[in-house]
């Protein structure tokens, strides 16, 4: 069902189930990048190529949502529209649901920003004292 033919109640409530379904979509990433740290600790190749098959359909349903909701949003409300906006024209029950589901969303995807930098960062350097066994460091010969 496309945005245009959704009541303006239909659009609410996928909207706010998309957020529930990035909130347990997020367990899930977050476990995978843990999993992610420990196999690239541990220097496991595989691993981490199996992960990051598992990593990616999640990561692209999320963004699915989230164009999802971003275009809910702007029908519901026009192209400047924040969720703050929808939000406030909730009744109380449901706004105070959606604001908490939106800040525990909000606090899930940044907790897995972090897990993802930090997992990048032991990648790299990972590769860099690789890169300093294999080919030696620039300056290991120049004169001081």
């Amino acid at each position: 069902m496309s945005a245009t033919r959704m009541t303006r109640d239909q659009a609410v409530a996928r909207l706010l189930d998309g957020i529930q379904g990035d909130i347990a979509a997020c367990g899930a990433i977050r476990e995978l990048l843990e999993r992610q740290f420990q196999a690239a600790l541990r220097r496991r190749s595989a691993e981490l190529a199996e992960l990051a098959g598992q990593l990616m359909p999640q990561l692209d349903a999320m963004e699915g949502r989230r164009k999802q909701r971003v275009q809910l949003v702007r029908a519901l409300l026009g192209p400047q529209a924040t969720m703050g906006e929808l939000f406030a024209q909730l009744d109380a029950a449901r706004r105070d649901a959606a604001a908490h589901a939106w800040t525990q969303l909000e606090a899930l995807v940044r907790d897995c920003k972090e897990a993802t930098l930090r997992n990048g960062s032991l990648m790299a350097e990972q590769h860099g004292v690789m890169q300093r066994v294999l080919y030696g460091e620039e300056a290991t010969y120049a004169p001081r």
